[in-house]
């Protein structure tokens, strides 16, 4: 299912997408933009983190229905920053946490699972 920028998205959709994306990946990024043109410096980040370790990963573009993915997110995280990254059904973090995990070596573990 691929979301078009102003599609009419109800919080159902989203809330079933999200679910569905982070049960079906291995690892998966919800973030602004997608991997070929990233929409925030965040977002960049945890693409370039994830990219070191991981070829085959999903990402999710939030950004025609932000309010609902941040409401969606934050039911399976508590959070509702973007991104968020996924591995193997269980919250990792955003950026931020995947660099501190980088940082201290274990970054290549925690994205394979």
């Amino acid at each position: 299912m691929t979301f078009q920028p102003g599609a009419d998205l109800s919080e159902d959709e989203v809330q079933e997408r999200v679910d569905d994306a982070i049960e079906s990946n291995d690892v998966v990024l919800f973030m602004k933009g997608n991997r070929l043109m990233p929409q925030c410096g965040y977002s960049q980040r945890a693409v370039n983190l994830i990219s070191q370790y991981v070829e085959e990963f999903e990402t999710i573009d939030v950004l025609p229905a932000l309010d609902q993915f941040r409401g969606a997110l934050e039911a399976h995280s508590g959070w509702e920053t973007i991104p968020q990254t996924y591995v193997d059904g269980e919250f990792v973090g955003g950026s931020d946490i995947l660099a501190e995990l980088d940082e201290r070596g274990e970054l290549e573990a925690t994205l394979q699972g």
